[in-house]
């Protein structure tokens, strides 16, 4: 008599869960961050530090930053916009509270065309045009 060495079907369950754990694992491990060189700096992983690499003459890095994060809850499609168009965009993507509270001190009668216009009439520095 021959002897059948399939696994029923609860086995063959467990052994893809094994499997699949063993998958995601091996996945996760190959994210983590290679160590630095022997010449290289030790890598700086803050998401809530500013970011200061290429800062603009005229600028800080807080202005850099905070410009970016305008940019990036309002998009370049609400432009021209005014105030209250830019409240309701901040509010509509969740934007954090701070600079939803800085966009309400905009002055209400003025049109901006660009995150530029904007960051200047929120008090933020930009570029200094070379001459």
């Amino acid at each position: 008599m021959q002897e059948n060495d399939k696994n029923g079907p609860i086995q063959d369950d467990e052994a893809k869960k094994r499997l699949r754990g063993e998958l995601r694992s091996n996945r996760e491990e190959g994210r983590e961050m290679e160590p630095s060189g022997e010449d290289q700096p030790e890598p700086f992983r803050d998401p809530q530090a500013l970011r200061t690499g290429g800062t603009p003459a005229g600028m800080t890095p807080r202005d850099v930053e905070l410009r970016s994060e305008i940019a990036q809850y309002l998009g370049r499609h609400l432009y021209p916009t005014g105030r209250a168009e830019v409240l309701d965009a901040l509010r509509a993507e969740h934007a954090p509270d701070r600079l939803v509270d800085m966009a309400a001190g905009l002055p209400a009668d003025i049109r901006f065309t660009n995150v530029q216009e904007l960051a200047q009439a929120l008090g933020l520095h930009t570029e200094s045009r070379r001459g």
